[in-house]
């Protein structure tokens, strides 16, 4: 069993920037691809962001190449996304989500095993 809890979500305005983080506990996250996805109002959950058990290979939804990085530090078991140039179609509850890294990098929601509960981030002037 792996706990995820995220923590940075806020109001920001448009062009503004944001840290998100998300702590996991429980086994070994070394072993676990990490990602990122989040839900607008009125959507479904979409997929933003992974990254592999290393670090040294990470995925993008298009929509934010270039604005956003993944990153994770495994000797604190945490996972970051920074978000830069933020855009009102950026507002949405962002959560994180791990998957066993036997079973390589997903886009799929339905593929990850484990989820965070979520934080609310908000692109507005």
């Amino acid at each position: 069993q792996v706990q995820l809890v995220e923590s940075g979500g806020g109001l920001v305005q448009p062009g503004g920037s944001l840290s998100l983080s998300c702590a996991a506990s429980g086994r070994t996250f070394s072993g676990y691809i990490l990602g990122w996805f989040r839900q607008a109002p009125g959507k479904e959950r979409e997929f933003v962001a992974a990254i592999s058990w290393t670090g040294g290979s990470t995925y993008y939804v298009d929509d934010v190449k270039g604005r956003f990085t993944i990153s994770r530090d495994n000797a604190k078991n945490t996972v970051y996304l920074r978000m830069n140039s933020l855009e009102p179609e950026d507002t949405a509850v962002y959560s994180c989500a791990a998957r066993q890294s036997k079973y390589g990098v997903s886009k799929s929601r339905q593929d990850y095993e484990y989820w965070g509960q979520g934080t609310q981030v908000t692109v507005s002037s």
